[in-house]
């Protein structure tokens, strides 16, 4: 008897919450679960009830092994947020469908505002008054940001009657919970997502194999690079002033390569789960670091937090639609709120105005900008400006403090020596040979990539199982003891 005992004691804790090791992704336990929870979720594909139950029970599950409790949170949302939809869609008097939809925003809003933003306010009014603060033992739930943007967009969209609302409070919960968009995105829209829950419609089995490259590339992105690179990166920015200016310049390099491999291919893993279930998520990035100017920049990164902002917040500002001062101050507003979405400090709401103020030079430019020739050499220029841009407010996302990140700066232009270079290189081969794999691929053209999948979708099963065993063998070759979490866990 003792055995059993055993293995179901050790089966119930692997089972239960952890703080210290949440659910991610790029974790054993979840692929585990996943491998039992899909011939299930295809045996229930057309019977829509059960389907959407087993689902959603499913990831209230997940949001429990990722966040604990906070999962009751959740459920308490999405209820309220149906009923106060179904609300609005039952009365034709304008008010009401405005009251019903101001509780449901703003009650999203406010639970968003005191996990995230209480001790960022209190810090900054005692600092003000000169009080004796004392932080508000707040732990963020996970994914607490990216679900409740989805919150506030399907109850404006259904009070604008863009969407109808859910007949049943399941299909929204499937919708707000559902499961591989729900920690960190892609930030998913009534109108593209909930079309999908009725349609009964499976994965064919070119999309599931299309669905495994994403999968496999996420892996690689997350787990190998991402990870792998973020050794020496958290190195310099946990002791700036410590490196020398190169190296200093290589760990910010380092980082802004690590952040995009980290979110990407969190991206990645999450729209590659939903193809394999037969759902659709938008894409999310698109080699952001290509990008030619600003503009084009928040065209390619984070495309579903961008577009986001520009329809819940920078259209309702007025847009572009009352002059050009006013444009520019609502590009600016714009993402001075998508950097406080960020994160709850001073450095953050910094990191988005600075893009705000680039925006905004960016449009008063262009007529100026149009003329240049559109040749090798300008492309090039305006490439490198925008990259140097982009790095640079990447230090203030990552440094710890405002002075952090102006050490780093400093130390960048002040303590460069050339002569660091190449014994850098050769004591971190494999870290600048995993920087140039992600260089190499933002170089290489999207076509080129696509044929790529096509070709892995079209292979023999064997190729793919190969292909799958070595990308496994990469990432347990050169990950740490534990899963890093990732980085936009925190927003």
């Amino acid at each position: 008897m003792t055995l059993p005992l055993s293995i179901i004691d050790n089966l119930g804790r692997m089972l239960a919450y952890d703080p210290a090791s949440p659910m991610l992704f790029s974790s054993g336990i979840f692929w585990a679960l996943f491998l039992v929870f899909l011939p299930a979720f295809a045996l229930l594909r057309d019977r829509l009830w059960q389907m959407l139950g087993f689902v959603v029970t499913f990831s209230f599950y997940f949001y429990y092994k990722s966040s604990g409790l906070f999962v009751l949170m959740l459920a308490g949302t999405s209820v309220l947020d149906w009923l106060m939809s179904r609300a609005m869609a039952k009365t034709s008097v304008q008010w009401r469908k405005r009251l019903y939809a101001t509780i449901s925003i703003c009650s999203s809003l406010g639970i968003l505002a005191y996990f995230k933003y209480a001790n960022f306010f209190l810090w900054n009014w005692n600092a003000m008054v000169h009080g004796n603060f004392q932080p508000l033992d707040i732990i963020l739930p996970v994914g607490i940001s990216f679900y409740t943007f989805q919150s506030v967009s399907y109850i404006v969209d259904v009070y604008k009657g863009r969407v109808e609302p859910t007949p049943t409070w399941l299909e929204y919960a499937f919708y707000l919970s559902f499961f591989p968009a729900l920690v960190a995105g892609p930030i998913v829209r009534a109108d593209y997502f909930l079309p999908q829950i009725r349609q009964s419609r499976h994965a064919t089995r070119p999309e599931m194999y299309a669905g495994l490259w994403l999968i496999l590339t996420g892996v690689i992105k997350k787990a190998l690079i991402a990870d792998y690179i973020a050794t020496f990166n958290d190195l310099v920015f946990d002791a700036p002033g410590s490196y020398t200016g190169f190296e200093t310049l290589m760990g910010v390099i380092g980082y802004t390569m690590q952040i995009y491999c980290d979110f990407s291919g969190y991206s990645d893993m999450a729209i590659g789960l939903a193809m394999i279930m037969g759902f659709k998520l938008a894409k999310n990035f698109d080699f952001p670091y290509r990008s030619s100017n600003l503009t084009e920049f928040w065209h390619r990164w984070h495309i579903s937090l961008s577009t986001w902002l520009r329809d819940y917040v920078y259209i309702p500002l007025g847009g572009n639609r009352k002059g050009t001062a006013r444009t520019y101050i609502n590009n600016f507003l714009t993402m001075l709120i998508g950097g406080l979405w960020h994160g709850a400090a001073w450095k953050f709401v910094f990191w988005g105005a600075m893009h705000g103020v680039g925006l905004a030079v960016h449009k008063a430019c262009k007529p100026w900008l149009s003329r240049l020739p559109d040749n090798w050499a300008v492309r090039i220029a305006s490439w490198a400006l925008t990259m140097a841009c982009v790095s640079t407010l990447w230090i203030y996302f990552r440094a710890a403090s405002w002075s952090d990140a102006w050490v780093m700066i400093r130390t960048i232009f002040t303590d460069f020596t050339p002569a660091s270079i190449i014994p850098f290189f050769e004591a971190r081969a494999m870290w600048a040979a995993m920087m140039a794999v992600i260089i190499i691929a933002h170089a290489v053209p999207s076509r080129l990539w696509e044929q790529a999948c096509d070709t892995f979708v079209r292979t023999n099963w064997a190729t793919k199982l190969t292909i799958f065993v070595i990308a496994v063998q990469l990432v347990i070759e050169f990950r740490g003891q534990d899963v890093a979490p990732f980085i936009y866990f925190q927003f």
